[in-house]
């Protein structure tokens, strides 16, 4: 896997049908991610962002284009091969009925991988050893959240989608989980695609960063230019309004 181009969308539309409205979510996406950066996808409620991210591991196809992962398109992979090699982690993580080590082990049956050290993953997230026979139930909103970023890492994957995953936690445990995503960054050169709302977390952990509007990519770029010297006005109108939508 020496593909410089670890992920390349090439005019990469999808539409979805609600009530026999069909409504088209991503228009002629053209855009690659190279190997090791940490791309922050931008864009108003709506734009096609996470539907991006959910085409990169095959949990939803192209209506048009093609998606490559190391050079081959998605389509062409064993599924669970891909789903080894890109990780995806949501917002609210759904959990299996059951203790921290059963929800931490989920990857690793799903695949027939033995894990001989669970805690490992837990340490990743910083999580005590002794949560592993507690029941999930009785987590907090934040262990729940760093549980489900463990689970993911279990299957040590090479690209890692990031699914508004601190939207909903407080600002110290925000900035914890950025610290463990970057130090998992540093340590394995993962890359990683990370939908957020907050501009301030897209400069702060980015490299590269993409506005989605409307379905259209409006703005590439690294992410210092990005936030300094946009070209597109409407990358200028939305990092002058924040997060309202564009019209």
């Amino acid at each position: 896997m020496l593909e410089s181009n670890t992920v390349e969308l090439r005019g990469v539309s999808k539409s979805f049908s609600t009530n026999g409205k069909v409504e088209r979510v991503l228009n002629h996406i053209n855009g690659t991610i190279e190997n090791g950066s940490i791309v922050t996808i931008l864009g108003p409620s709506g734009s096609g962002k996470s539907t991006i991210l959910s085409m990169c591991n095959l949990l939803l196809t192209p209506d048009e284009g093609d998606v490559f992962i190391y050079g081959k398109e998605v389509r062409n992979w064993n599924i669970p091969e891909l789903r080894q090699t890109v990780g995806i982690a949501f917002q609210a993580a759904p959990m299996i009925p059951g203790t921290v080590l059963d929800n931490l082990l989920l990857p690793a049956s799903i695949h027939q991988m033995n894990i001989d050290h669970p805690e490992q993953f837990l340490e990743k997230v910083s999580l005590p050893e002794s949560l592993l026979h507690k029941n999930v139930q009785d987590l907090s909103g934040g262990q729940r959240q760093r549980l489900g970023l463990a689970r993911t890492l279990v299957n040590r994957p090479s690209i890692l989608l990031l699914d508004e995953i601190t939207s909903a936690l407080d600002p110290s445990s925000v900035r914890e989980i950025e610290h463990l995503i970057l130090n998992l960054h540093k340590e394995e050169n993962t890359t990683i695609l990370w939908v957020t709302h907050d501009l301030d977390q897209a400069r702060r952990v980015g490299t590269h960063s993409w506005l989605i509007v409307n379905g259209e990519l409006v703005e590439h770029s690294p992410t210092e230019s990005f936030f300094t010297t946009p070209k597109d006005d409407r990358t200028k109108q939305f990092l002058a309004k924040g997060m309202t939508d564009l019209p």
